[in-house]
């Protein structure tokens, strides 16, 4: 699909801005992996309709079911390094880190509710 069109869908349909292209510095992920006891990586991009959909419901999901949790997008497109560092192929991916270690990914879009249910049993042991 057209990266043009793929853009103006996701803007459309589903009433999304694309969040600011960042630059992340990759020290400085890496030592919040290390330094939170969860976080989560979203890595999308601006062209992509499914990673802008899921985005906002993943904030959400995080925001509600997780406020320990700490949520970092990763636009795909400029932090080239960072993606293949760890292995992202493909957009939506999530990873989930838990204690400095990966826990979960997913590299598909997937429901709200599957993303919950997979991570909240280790969140709830290591938040209770």
């Amino acid at each position: 699909m057209n990266k043009g069109i793929a853009k103006m869908l996701a803007d459309h349909l589903y009433h999304i801005n694309p969040l600011p292209k960042m630059k992340i510095n990759q020290e400085e992920l890496t030592s919040n992996i290390k330094q939170n006891a969860a976080i989560m990586l979203y890595f999308y991009n601006d062209h992509c309709a499914p990673c802008l959909s899921l985005r906002p419901k993943v904030d959400e999901l995080a925001q509600q079911k997780f406020p320990e949790m700490k949520l970092k997008f990763v636009n795909s497109e400029g932090n080239e390094s960072i993606t293949a560092q760890y292995g992202v192929f493909s957009n939506p991916t999530i990873i989930v880190f838990f204690e400095g270690k990966e826990y979960k990914r997913f590299s598909k879009y997937i429901s709200t509710s599957e993303l919950e249910e997979a991570i909240d049993r280790p969140y709830q042991l290591l938040f209770s």
